[in-house]
């Protein structure tokens, strides 16, 4: 079994990160934990809802129910981007160049790096933000579908249009695929064809439970995902991506949901989080299987890498949190 180095933390761990080797859990109640040297405590907003990586700046972005968007350094230093006053911030995102996007109610906004922002609205509820992997554009998803929006320029945003709730976005890494979580226990994806989009939709559905984890592998070739009792791998490396093809299913438990899943940085390797916290790591290759935590306190709520694949941390509903060493 490789080594763990456990954390006890009070309450829901919303999720885990990775700054430099640093490792980071963001709990509910707004604390930022980082083990650096020792545990450190941050507090960040009152009421987090939200707490994502900014790979570029090696920053924390989080969104709460205080209505301000912070960045946190790796050093626990707190800087304010926006404050909305009594509007809850669920949605934020990172972007090129230091812009962050961040929504509430029916509107995405895109802070540049020199503070002024932008505001792009939408006819219903923005429900999650993601930026394209080149140029600075923003993907909207909102009921019925996507919005794709140019920050810098003043062209027409590109409508995706797909019935239904989407409540999650992701740019595939070499930005040909726009793919949302839906309501409805469905992915949906468009391929996107220079400026416009292409009529082929991507439906990939199936699954028991809502999907609330995607992961890109390294180059974008896969793209694996949580919600059913096992992790749902679809291929993305042919010009039509999945359409036609079926998943790979990794890591199967007889009714045990996964609700975590987090590519290794650099081989096509899967770490797998489960309803009972439980942890494997799977290899695409040949499905081969490394139990990594057994089932544990709560169900498993992030989990992220290091930048050299050599340490997995994981958070926990419950605050049963830590890393392991997959090298002990």
């Amino acid at each position: 079994m490789p080594t763990v180095a456990p954390l006890d933390i009070e309450g829901h761990v919303v999720s885990t990160h990775f700054l430099g080797d640093i490792p980071v859990f963001a709990a509910a109640t707004g604390a930022v934990h980082r083990l650096d040297g020792g545990e450190k405590v941050t507090e960040a907003n009152a009421g987090l809802l939200t707490c994502i990586k900014d790979p570029a700046s090696q920053t924390l972005l989080t969104g709460g129910e205080d209505g301000r968007v912070l960045r946190i350094a790796h050093d626990g230093t707190v800087t304010e981007l926006a404050h909305v006053p009594r509007k809850w911030i669920s949605v934020v995102a990172p972007g090129p160049q230091g812009a962050v996007a961040y929504a509430h109610g029916k509107s995405a906004f895109v802070r540049l790096a020199d503070g002024t922002t932008k505001e792009f609205t939408e006819e219903r509820t923005v429900e999650a933000v993601d930026f394209a992997p080149k140029g600075l554009r923003i993907a909207v998803a909102r009921y019925n579908g996507v919005t794709l929006h140019w920050v810098g320029t003043a062209g027409v945003p590109v409508d995706l249009d797909w019935k239904g709730a989407h409540t999650g976005v992701t740019f595939s890494p070499d930005g040909r695929f726009v793919v949302t979580m839906m309501q409805e226990s469905a992915l949906h994806g468009w391929k996107l064809d220079g400026k416009a989009a292409d009529t082929r939709h991507m439906r990939m559905t199936g699954y028991p439970a809502k999907v609330k984890s995607l992961s890109w592998s390294l180059k974008g070739k896969w793209l694996a995902s949580s919600g059913a009792p096992a992790a749902i791998v679809w291929p993305f490396s042919g010009k039509d991506g999945p359409m036609g093809k079926a998943p790979l299913e990794l890591g199967t438990r007889a009714n045990i949901l996964v609700t975590q899943v987090a590519f290794h940085p650099i081989e096509e390797v899967l770490a797998i989080g489960f309803i009972d916290g439980m942890i494997l790591a799977v290899r695409i290759a040949d499905g081969k299987e490394a139990l990594l935590r057994r089932p544990g306190k709560g169900a498993v709520t992030s989990l992220a890498w290091s930048s050299t694949g050599k340490l997995l941390a994981f958070a926990s509903e419950a605050g049963d949190c830590g890393v392991i060493d997959i090298t002990g």
